[in-house]
């Protein structure tokens, strides 16, 4: 195979657009009579913010969350938000099996999970994976090679978080392009941003599954006096592989661990800290081939993260915030041929991250106050794959961006409120990639390809009768390819794919809208939400029908084929459109508490513009499902069921999947010891696919090959020193 330096730069693309605009406020699900209700804050780039205090940072104004040791959540309702808003809970984490964030919110209405391995589980969101949904830690993307392929992990333990939300739609592209399909954000202590109350706060979590005989815990510990706020944690879990209702799942193993270190500087004008953490996991991939060869992922990446927050008030300014991050990760893929391990390919990332905002005072205009700020993003990536047995998927390829963005809240009247937003962003990728030019003497050629995606989106909120909000945004992206989308042109054994990225992408545009109405407060909490999205050139992998060796030389129609598929990067119009909802309604007293019932329903469609009968590939079936709950000071109890309908709406090259129905169980008992410091405890025991479905994913790429986890007892406790 020849290799050929062309030089010179590939075809610059022209300027695109992409959306962003404002985060949701705080959110919560008010709960009735004298019970404590339940809510849950996150944070919003229009922060309103409190009096500044001499003892700890002032943070943004919303309901304080009351104590969780009461009251695992149930389903929540955004209170503020413009778009639908998804938050798990440190009691919901707990109860969760899995290593992976996915685990914990694969069924959440809009929310499912790639499932291609118990150790490698990336979130899906209205249908979008990959590069459209973005990971990060307390605001700072995860730094993986997770979009790359789906049997490649997230280096962010649920256990290492207090709180995961899920934002979709305008709110997502705040944090960049790469965000259309929404942002998972795992939120954690590991940079204090105050003193505890008492000095002092610690908290400890595990558990143990019956289905892998799993065996996890973890801990955290935060401490302050005077100025300085330290933090420390710490996660292990063990499974072996997992049972299904056929037998046992083989080589569907997945161990992890990993600690934090981290420290604060805290004034009454704000704080600065910095964290260290280091994340390692080895997990096995079920199914096929990968299993009898006993391919497993070794994988480690050590981050380093910094935060603060600068309450300055004067000259037209409120507050100025910054996030840095930088982190080191790889991971060998490994062969167990006759016994003995081999590496069979390495992925390596560095990456650095950072981000500032000023918030500037409210402005009050003849039109309503106005809040809002501006900010900048920059971004360097360096990732690479590299196989020791065949051509590498991916030769060192850079990517560097710069953006700027604004956004601007206006309180029109008391019951409407309207938000704008715009972004403007560069971004490069240099790389190693195919050219095409002779399909008879594959050729790589070196360059560079240069993208501007600009933003714009707009949202309003109006408050009708009954406490019910109705919401509308209306949004315009575009997103650079990614360098894999560009530049891969190697074997990927894990997926048993020949991929060849295509250098010639253009920009992916997205137009977008979307109509809700919730209700936050009584006894009746719903919120449901409706969205179209139209892709222009939408970036898939598309199966050629071709069969490929290790080697691109294989590849061309001169080559001998093999036992890889060959996918190509390619680009068509698409439509997207779905529904989600989400509700609760509480009953009546039982005893001390309250009972009453839930339920869910989400869909999503998928389809090429080009062609209506020809749908996407790897779209989540319609869900519906309905819970009985009981909740009071002390316990809480849920069973509920959820039915997947049949998946038949397949892409080209695809199977249809049967539906399935999952009864699961959740039974709880908090108390607190006794003083104001005394611990509060909780002891819970959940179950899982009780029916002991067998369960088929329709998104996994090894659905066909793997079943999910059969039946499984989950005994889990939680101890917080606040």
């Amino acid at each position: 195979m020849a290799r050929l330096a062309t030089g010179g730069l590939w075809p610059a693309l022209a300027v695109s657009s992409a959306a962003a605009i404002t985060c949701a406020a705080a959110v919560g699900a008010a709960a009735q009579t004298q019970l404590p209700g339940i809510v849950i804050t996150t944070p919003s780039p229009v922060t309103r913010l409190a009096p500044a205090s001499p003892a700890t940072v002032p943070q943004a104004v919303s309901p304080a969350p009351p104590a969780e040791v009461a009251l695992p959540a149930l389903p929540v309702v955004a209170e503020d938000a413009f778009v639908a808003l998804t938050v798990v809970p440190s009691r919901e984490i707990a109860a969760a099996t899995g290593p992976n964030l996915a685990d914990s919110l694969q069924f959440k209405p809009g929310i499912t999970g790639s499932n291609f391995a118990p150790g490698a589980n990336r979130p899906i969101i209205r249908g979008l994976d990959t590069y459209r949904v973005r990971v990060q830690e307390n605001g700072i993307g995860s730094h993986d090679v997770s979009a790359m392929s789906e049997d490649h992990a997230v280096p962010v333990d649920p256990f290492a978080a207090r709180q995961i939300e899920v934002v979709r739609g305008p709110a997502t592209l705040r944090f960049g392009s790469q965000a259309i399909g929404g942002v998972v954000n795992a939120i954690n202590g590991r940079i204090p941003d105050a003193i505890p109350p008492r000095g002092f706060s610690a908290e400890m979590r595990g558990g143990i599954a019956t289905v892998d005989a799993g065996v996890d815990g973890a801990f955290r510990v935060t401490a302050g006096a005077g100025n300085l706020a330290v933090h420390a944690d710490a996660f292990r879990r063990r499974a072996e592989d997992y049972h299904t209702p056929l037998g046992r799942q083989l080589n569907s193993f997945a161990d992890g661990q990993g600690y934090a270190l981290g420290a604060s500087f805290v004034g009454k004008d704000g704080f600065i800290g910095v964290a260290f953490s280091s994340f390692d996991s080895l997990y096995g991939i079920p199914g096929g081939e990968a299993a009898l060869e006993g391919k497993r992922i070794d994988l480690q990446q050590n981050r380093v993260q910094s935060r603060g927050e600068w309450r300055l008030r004067d000259m037209g300014i409120d507050a100025v915030r910054f996030w840095l991050g930088a982190s080191s990760y790889a991971h060998n893929e490994l062969l167990l041929p006759e016994g003995a391990l081999e590496i069979g390919s390495r992925f390596t990332n560095r990456e650095a991250e950072g981000r500032v905002e000023i918030q500037h005072l409210p402005v009050r205009t003849p039109l309503g106050e106005l809040r809002g700020a501006v900010g900048t993003q920059v971004g360097d990536r360096n990732a690479r794959g590299i196989s020791f047995e065949g051509d590498s998927l991916l030769e060192p390829a850079r990517t560097r961006s710069l953006a700027v963005f604004w956004f601007e809240e206006l309180q029109a009247t008391e019951r409407l409120r309207l938000q704008a937003a715009v972004r403007a962003e560069q971004a490069k990728v240099d790389g190693v990639g195919l050219d095409a030019a002779d399909a008879l003497v594959p050729m790589l050629a070196m360059g560079e390809r240069s993208f501007r995606p600009r933003s714009a989106s707009a949202g309003a909120l109006y408050e009708l009768p009954l406490a019910i909000v109705a919401r509308l945004t209306a949004q315009y992206v575009e997103r650079a390819p990614a360098d894999a989308e560009l530049f891969s042109k190697g074997a990927h054994e894990a997926t048993g794919t020949f991929e060849l990225g295509n250098p010639f992408l253009t920009l992916e545009k997205a137009h977008t809208y979307e109509v809700g109405l919730k209700r936050s407060k009584g006894q009746l909490r719903f919120d449901l939400s409706a969205y179209y999205t139209r892709f222009d050139g939408f970036i898939f992998k598309q199966l050629t029908g071709e069969t490929c060796e290790a080697t691109l030389v294989s590849c061309s129609p001169a080559g001998a084929g093999g036992e890889l598929q060959q996918v190509l990067f390619q680009q068509r119009d698409a439509v997207f459109y779905g529904a989600e909802a989400i509700g609760q309604l509480d009953i009546g007293r039982v005893g001390r508490g309250v009972w009453g019932i839930d339920g869910q329903y989400d869909f999503v469609r998928a389809w090429f513009d080009d062609a209506r009968d020809g749908n996407l590939p790897r779209i989540p079936p319609h869900r519906a499902g309905l819970g009985l709950y009981y909740r009071d000071d002390a316990w809480y109890a849920r069973v509920g069921l959820l039915h997947a309908f049949d998946q038949n709406k397949i892409g080209e090259n695809e199977t249809s999947t049967d539906g399935y129905t999952l009864l699961s169980g959740d039974l709880a008992y908090s108390f607190k010891g006794d003083g104001a410091a005394g611990a509060e405890t909780t002891i819970g025991l959940r179950g899982d696919n009780l029916f002991d479905e067998e369960v088929r994913n329709h998104v996994s790429f090894k659905k066909d090959e793997v079943l999910q986890p059969g039946r499984s007892v989950r005994l889990y406790g939680v101890v917080k020193l606040n």
